[in-house]
């Protein structure tokens, strides 16, 4: 099969260790001699207290056994002399920018899928640019070149395979996952390695006695449903390597929008997580209503000091954009979930976005939405021009909380539409 007469063809750029290869190349780029990138060392909470979890890791720290996702305490004890360097979301976030940026110069259509993934569409181009892989080892070597990190590029006739593709090894890799080749590359990898298979689910599968991908791809659908009902045909499909969805321009479709942090003591106490909850309302709030959106779906996710996580979501009777509405929703859904464990991470995330000029009063709704929505006007005004510390509740007085308010930890990107 020549790749190049496939019916579509889309790449996935994805950044290697991306926190960590951004914040190398930056300090590169300011003269610093060092290339952290080149000794243990991770993105993630403080260096100084040791606490935090890793968000990035280098080769080196990844040779020590350092998992990203696990405390900050457990690399230190697997590495003595780990370098720390905590997390610099605004960078990222412009890093993400100039990608993309880059990117637009080749495709009219790239979809950003999350801060450091991308989709693009190289469908009928190679008629002008070329064989697509070529093509892919051109941009990444100008990645490279022009940026300071690298990148793994994955070539196929979908989304799905392009994104499998790019993850069959890395770093600084080009990959293609055609139809002819998902026997030989794609089935016989581990079913966890599968998008959308997670943890819970790749148990599951194994209770099945279905250990590959291809074993996945084989089983009959049937028997799949009895076990994941409607979730059944959408693993089997991805086993099989079909999936439909258009690359997006970004912006095309918000899903939702949220923020979370990582806390650098144990909460035990509700007041506490009440008071982190509500700077993550207000955050992520305020972002809803510079985006033009109102939400109907409220969710909170916790994560126990034993890093186990869970969430517990609410539909709204009708779309809100209001801090005061949304956090009562945000403090129940909080207070019916918790197990009572210490909490390591609290988030909020919403969902089922409207236009907000599309809102439309409820008989269920409070009697002080309008005033709540114009004060709410107000202090964003107020936080705009002067800062998000120039006007604060009195409950962040004592400054412990605060911080959280429109940075620390914060999801870079609202969600984009998906490859579902």
């Amino acid at each position: 099969m020549d790749s190049s007469k496939s019916k579509s063809v889309i790449m996935h750029i994805d950044v290697n260790s991306a926190y960590l290869s951004w914040q190398a190349a930056y300090e590169l780029q300011q003269g610093a001699i060092l290339d952290i990138r080149k000794i243990p060392s991770v993105i993630g909470g403080s260096q100084k207290n040791r606490k935090g979890i890793v968000l990035a890791k280098s080769i080196p720290a990844k040779a020590c056994g350092i998992l990203t996702g696990e405390p900050l305490w457990d690399a230190y004890r697997q590495c003595p002399d780990l370098l720390v360097r905590a997390p610099n979301y605004q960078l990222y976030m412009q890093c993400s920018n100039a990608l993309k940026a880059l990117l637009r110069e080749y495709f009219p259509a790239v979809q950003r899928f999350s801060v450091d993934e991308f989709f693009v569409d190289y469908t009928g181009m190679d008629q002008d640019y070329g064989d697509p892989v070529a093509m892919a080892h051109g941009i990444k070597h100008r990645i490279a070149s022009e940026m300071g990190f690298t990148v793994n590029i994955g070539i196929g006739e979908n989304k799905l395979l392009a994104k499998m593709a790019g993850e069959l090894k890395k770093p600084d890799l080009v990959h293609t996952l055609w139809p002819h080749e998902i026997k030989e590359k794609m089935w016989p990898l581990p079913v966890e390695e599968l998008y959308m298979v997670g943890r819970k689910t790749a148990q599951k599968l194994k209770l099945l006695n279905i250990h590959t991908i291809g074993a996945l791809a084989a089983t009959d659908l049937n028997l799949l449903r009895n076990r994941f009902k409607s979730f059944a045909e959408i693993i089997w499909s991805y086993a099989n390597g079909m999936e439909r969805s258009p690359v997006v321009n970004e912006g095309a479709i918000m899903k939702g929008l949220g923020h979370s942090s990582t806390i650098k003591f144990n909460v035990e106490d509700q007041a506490t997580a009440h008071k982190i909850l509500l700077a993550l309302t207000e955050a992520t709030v305020m972002r809803l209503r510079k985006s033009g959106f109102c939400c109907q779906l409220v969710s909170v996710t916790i994560r126990s000091s034993n890093l186990a996580s869970y969430s517990h979501q609410k539909k709204l009777f009708s779309p809100t954009d209001s801090t005061n509405e949304i956090y009562q929703v945000v403090k129940d859904l909080f207070d019916e979930s918790w197990k009572k464990e210490k909490i390591r991470l609290l988030g909020v995330r919403l969902g089922e976005l409207t236009e907000d000029e599309v809102q439309q009063l409820s008989f269920f709704d409070g009697p002080h939405r309008r005033k709540n929505q114009a004060l709410d006007t107000v202090v964003d005004d107020i936080r705009q021009r002067y800062g998000k510390t120039a006007i604060m509740r009195g409950v962040f007085a004592d400054g412990e909380i605060s911080p959280l308010i429109g940075g620390v930890g914060e999801d870079a990107y609202p969600m984009m539409n998906s490859i579902l």
